[in-house]
Formats: C-alpha cells, sequence, structure tokens
C-alpha cells in the first residue's frame, strides 16, 4: 500500500541542540497559516510529545523502532499522519546517536526507516567556520540518510549569521533554512529533572505560544521547509495493524489516573484498551475522594514526586486504592505509578505516605537510577502476562527502592536496564503488577490482552459476590 505523507524529521546534533524549539514553532505557525499540521515524536518521550500535541491541538503519536519494531513505526506514521501535511517528527538526541556505536534505533535510522528528509538544528554559540565542518561531516557521515537544510540556533547577530551561512554555502550543498537568534531573557521551555517542564504544568500558555512564534516565525523560512517535506514520496507500508482485537464479553471499566501528577500515558495504549472493550474512566490521584465502581485501574508514570504533599494530603483516595488492592482489583502501574503504591516516597528530605498498597518505601536521588531502553523477561507467575514473555520499553527515573524489596515478590528478569531490584522487577501483590518499565501498546499487544483480560474476570467475581484470587501471588 502507498500512502502519500508529506513529512520530515527534526534533528539535532546531541541534547538541548533546539530541536523542540524549532519543532514547536514550526507547529504553530504552520497552524497559523491554515495547514493541518500532525505531530510525532522520535524515542520513548511522554513531555516533548504533549508539548507537540499542544502547539498542534491533536495527539502526537511515539515513533520508537526499539520499542514497536521498523515495520510497526511506518504502520503507526501511516496510519496518523495528515495526507496534505506537513507532519513533523521530532528527533531525539544527536542524529546519529542510538543504541549502542553502531547508532542502533537513533533518529537517522527512524528517517530512513519512514523514508523522510531532516532538517538538522545546529547550534552556532561561540563558533563560525566549525558549523561548516559540522554540518559538512554530518551529510556525508551517511550517504542512506536525506539531509535537507540547516537551521542555524542560538545566532548571536548578523554578522554572525552571515560568517556561518557563507562557509556552510563554501563547504557543502545544504541550504540554511533559518536562523534562530540566542534567546534573552527568561527561556520560554524551561527545563527540570527528566526534560522540560510539563505543558500540564505551565501556566500562561497563551503566552508561551505568542513569545515562541515571536522567535521563530520570522527567524525559519515556513514556506522552504514545508517543500521539503512535500518532497518526501509516497510510503510503502504493509496493511495496517489495527489497534486491538475485540474480545467477547462484556465491556469492562479501566480507571485511568490522569492529571498533572500521572500524565505518562502514550495514546495508543489507552485507545487499544478501548478497541479490547476498555471504558475508559478518568480520575484525578489529587482531586478524587474516592474510586467510583471499576474493573482495574491503570497508574502511569508522571511527576508524584513534585506533587508528592498534594498526593499525600488526599488521604481518601490513598485508602480508597489500597482497599481495592485488598480486594483484588486488576491495578497495573508503571515508574510514577509504582511510586504511588508504595508506602511513602522521601523527596527533597521529607516523608510522603502514598497509597501503601505495596510494602516498599522509595527516595527521590538527585541523580537518574535508570534511564533508557529497558527488556524484561516474564519468569513468575502474574496477572497479566504469561511466563516466558518479553517485553520491550524504556525506564527514566530518579527514584530508587530504599526499604521492603526483600519482602515483595517480583517477577521480571531484566535483561536491560536497571529495574526496581538488583537484576529485578515488576512487584506483583494480589492483582497488582507495578515496575519501573514503560510498555507501548503498539510493540506488545499482550499488555493491554492482558489487562481487559484480568479486568473481565474480575468484573465476573465481582458481580457473583465473590472475591477474585488468582495469578497474583503464588498458589
Amino acid at each position: 500500500m502507498r500512502v502519500r505523507a508529506p513529512r520530515l524529521v527534526v534533528a539535532g546534533t546531541g541534547g538541548d541542540s533546539g530541536k523542540t524549539l524549532v519543532s514547536l514553532g514550526l507547529c504553530l505557525a504552520w497552524r497559523d497559516e491554515g495547514f493541518p499540521v500532525r505531530a510525532f515524536k522520535k524515542g520513548p518521550d511522554y513531555i516533548d510529545a504533549a508539548w507537540l500535541a499542544w502547539a498542534t491541538a491533536g495527539p502526537a503519536r511515539n515513533l520508537d523502532t526499539y520499542l514497536m519494531g521498523f515495520d510497526e513505526v511506518r504502520r503507526a506514521l501511516c496510519a496518523h499522519a495528515d495526507p496534505s501535511g506537513p507532519n513533523l517528527v521530532e528527533g531525539n538526541r544527536g542524529l546519529f546517536d542510538g543504541a549502542g556505536p553502531e547508532g542502533t534505533h537513533s533518529t537517522a535510522a527512524l528517517a530512513k526507516a519512514i523514508d523522510a528528509p531532516v532538517v538538522l538544528v545546529l547550534g552556532v554559540t561561540k563558533t563560525t567556520r566549525t558549523a561548516a565542518a559540522l554540518a559538512h561531516g554530518l551529510a556525508t557521515f551517511d550517504p542512506e540518510l536525506t539531509l535537507a537544510g540547516i537551521v542555524l540556533n542560538r545566532v548571536a547577530g548578523a554578522r554572525h549569521e552571515s560568517v556561518i551561512r557563507q562557509a556552510i554555502a563554501d563547504h557543502t550543498d545544504l541550504p540554511v533554512l533559518g536562523a534562530i537568534p540566542a534567546i534573552r531573557g527568561d527561556d520560554p521551555l524551561p527545563g527540570r529533572h527528566l526534560g522540560l517542564v510539563t505543558v500540564q504544568e505551565r501556566t500562561g500558555l497563551d503566552a508561551v505560544r505568542d513569545r515562541l512564534l515571536r522567535i521563530v516565525r520570522p527567524a525559519l523560512d515556513l514556506d522552504a521547509l514545508r517543500r521539503v517535506a512535500e518532497a518526501a514520496g509516497p510510503l510503502e507500508v504493509g496493511k495496517a495493524a489495527g489497534g486491538g482485537v475485540a474480545v467477547p464479553g462484556t465491556p469492562v471499566r479501566i480507571g485511568v489516573l490522569h492529571d498533572s501528577a500521572f500524565h505518562f500515558y502514550y495514546p495508543e495504549n489507552l485507545e487499544a484498551l478501548e478497541a479490547l472493550g476498555g471504558e475508559i474512566v478518568p480520575l484525578s490521584a489529587l482531586e478524587s475522594q474516592r474510586l467510583p465502581p471499576l474493573d482495574a485501574l491503570y497508574v502511569g508514570g508522571g511527576f508524584p514526586e513534585t506533587h508528592a504533599e498534594a498526593l499525600s494530603a488526599n488521604r481518601s483516595l490513598r485508602e480508597a486504592v489500597c482497599r481495592a488492592a485488598e480486594r483484588w482489583l486488576p491495578i497495573y502501574a508503571e515508574c510514577g505509578g509504582l511510586m504511588y503504591l508504595s508506602e511513602a516516597i522521601r523527596w527533597q528530605g521529607n516523608d510522603y505516605p502514598m497509597a501503601g498498597v505495596l510494602p516498599v518505601r522509595l527516595v527521590v536521588e538527585r541523580r537518574p537510577q535508570g534511564h533508557g531502553y529497558a527488556e524484561v523477561e516474564v519468569d513468575s507467575v502474574n496477572p497479566y502476562f504469561e511466563r516466558g514473555t518479553v517485553l520491550r520499553g524504556h525506564e527514566f527515573h530518579y527514584s530508587r527502592l530504599t526499604e521492603g524489596g526483600d519482602t515483595v515478590r517480583s517477577v521480571f528478569a531484566v535483561r536491560r536496564g536497571t529495574g526496581s531490584l538488583p537484576g529485578r522487577d515488576g512487584l506483583v501483590r494480589h492483582n497488582v503488577l507495578a515496575s519501573y518499565i514503560h510498555l507501548h501498546a503498539r510493540g506488545t499487544q499482550a499488555w493491554a490482552e492482558g489487562l481487559v483480560a484480568r479486568a473481565r474476570a474480575y468484573a465476573s467475581a465481582h458481580s457473583g459476590g465473590e472475591p477474585l484470587q488468582g495469578d497474583g501471588d503464588d498458589p
């Protein structure tokens, strides 16, 4: 099948090169001009994807060849791209940075997989001709990659820009498609641990939008960049994969904690649950005082540490979640969700009681305790996965267990990554499974199937007045 999808990849020379600034500015400016822009984020990233969703006023999908595989990445792009475009893919890290020295699963590898031209954001602070050398090296490093142009970032002034433009013209065939001046004053996209301050926590978003447009719109050749996207030819893909296969049975109600504390959810994960018969019931760990009738609960990642005081103060919901777990309600938790299910977390020297579902305590450190792609093998009985299943995901957490690790059962053997215990992850109690690994439904269909199946079993047992016991604890 041939699918038309005008597209380009915005890449950089490394982290903090300005990819997000350019990507958001382009999306906002193209929207202002009336184009139906869609956005995607390369790699396992929730924060930048949420900002892209804000800039495009629509879902921003993640594309990751490690989590999803190359064929599924192409299908995902074609399923959600606008055929009239432009469709923008924001890269991550440096252009050729991937899993190991060979650069597997890099932004360049993704660009080649989706046959997309690349626009490189090149930071030029305190440099001139060296920028041309970098551009030349990157343009010739992989002949199979289409590097279509350069956007200069952090330009000091008109003379600085002129010298760099001439040097690039003298030594490469790459057009300079924009030059963004060094930002004076407050950063419109401030960061903290894990990345940018999230869009869910930012105030004054109208002012942020106006400032991004003032910075980026006059600095970029919007028409030329759109022509780069339109030059991408039709994409050949196999038969589109569905979001899940319907399972016979009655619908089930799946609660999802979704607020400024917990908002790390891939759209595909929620869609996969719905495709299998799950009705998503949004809840807030900050404001909801009780749990409505549910057949399962899904607690994703986020920033429970920065909301620790408010989460702890909502004792009513914490106790409701704990009681539900004791009644064998299926609960699946990722990263921040694991933290919320613990007895307490220590943040900036203070201890904050959490839901107390798992007999563990955690501390949030100043440095990452786990960061990158992860792979685990399910080696023990549990509520959601068959033994022997290999799960590919990612982890990025500053917290670690300090107490209780020897009192809780784990069901994942860590092949790659850090996990929550030495060589282990996947903490289980009753029908609760919590881990640091984040999964993507397009790469792990068994996750949605397992959660919905367990929810359906709970609903059936609950309708008969019997508590559901099963694979959460070894018999």
